[in-house]
């Protein structure tokens, strides 16, 4: 089975990346603020590092990184941006503090800025976890978490924390806001206790029989299924089973991962063929095994353990779309105030 991606998949120009000059190696160097954690890049960049012998320098921050790029200015360090979602990419470019990128085609897809100033890195899914044993619907759409038949059966995160307010985000695209505020009412009103932990927690929760459904990201599943420090986690991945909401008919939301080149980034030849290594087959191929994530570019498989998880038909919905409506999103969670639980 094969990721249904199609024409909206990055457009990559020219991804290969050559060995250089061992003379011009020994000083070329690329500096990288991430908001995505070392060792979910650091084997892609050591993979990069020795294939071209160009260093990365990386500056890792949970919060700030686009705050401190547009204090730095034009003596700024930085030459790449990670991140864990396109929303600090369009702020970045909403900036000024990104430039063209040269692999992405401007225009080429859902995936990447209309304007080739940033592209997504990987993809995972909002899926709900539904209890194998009392759950037996196999399909299940965002709309029916709404239905009444799932009273106090649903566990959440915060509605505001990012991954959430871009579905709901995706639903006010779709439905219109007066629609989508009546279904993330009729959401609340199921939720089986007031949101609180991570993705990982509803799982635990679904698990425990707290509740039947749960809404998570793929890579979460991954990520327990193969933990071996917390073994317990394997336990509740497996009391679970991932259900493609609206695999029928539009397709599940998404979110990414992404990258943009600073406007004023000290090695912009570096960081253009860092991008490029980024979104080629080799390295998309590593980015799916090891962090659990689908792959962006065209002809690369997501790994077994993704493939086991159920096929994921993508919402080509454009990603720089939902961004655009993540604030009224989250004025939406606010307004019925979502994350006081079912009972307020």
């Amino acid at each position: 089975m094969r990721l249904a991606v199609g024409s909206w998949t990055a457009v990559l120009l020219g991804c290969a990346v050559a060995t250089v000059n061992p003379v011009a190696a020994q000083t070329a160097e690329v500096n990288i603020y991430s908001y995505r954690e070392p060792q979910l890049v650091e084997p892609l960049l050591k993979l990069f590092n020795d294939k071209t012998g160009i260093k990365t320098r990386l500056v890792f921050a949970k919060d700030g990184l686009v705050e401190r790029m547009a204090a730095e200015g034009a003596l700024g360090r930085a030459d790449v941006l990670l991140t864990t979602d396109a929303t600090r990419l369009v702020e970045a470019k909403a900036l000024a503090l990104t430039q063209r990128i040269d692999a992405v085609s401007p225009g080429g897809g859902s995936l990447a800025d209309p304007d080739g100033q940033w592209t997504s890195l990987t993809l995972r899914a909002r899926v709900i976890y539904a209890s194998k044993e009392r759950v037996q619907d196999t399909a299940i759409t965002y709309e029916q978490l709404a239905d009444p038949k799932w009273k106090g059966r649903i566990c959440s995160r915060s509605g505001q924390h990012p991954y959430n307010t871009a579905m709901i985000a995706s639903m006010i695209a779709h439905l219109g806001e007066e629609k989508a505020e009546t279904w993330l009412k009729g959401v609340k009103a199921n939720l089986a206790h007031r949101p609180a932990g991570g993705d990982r927690e509803q799982v635990r929760d679904v698990w425990a029989g707290k509740c039947d459904l749960a809404l998570g990201n793929t890579y979460y599943m991954g990520l327990m299924l193969t933990n071996e420090k917390s073994p317990e986690q394997k336990q509740w991945a497996n009391a679970v089973r991932v259900i493609f909401p609206n695999a029928g008919d539009r397709g599940t939301h998404v979110n990414v991962s992404g990258v943009a080149i600073a406007r004023h980034a000290p090695h912009k030849d570096a960081a253009q063929r860092l991008v490029a290594f980024l979104l080629s087959a080799e390295a998309q191929a590593l980015y799916a095994s090891v962090n659990h994530e689908y792959p962006v570019t065209a002809g690369v498989p997501p790994s077994d353990l993704l493939n086991g998880l159920g096929h994921l038909k993508p919402d080509p919905l454009p990603i720089a779309d939902i961004v655009r409506l993540r604030r009224q999103a989250s004025e939406l969670v606010d307004k019925v105030n979502f994350d006081a639980g079912p009972s307020s």
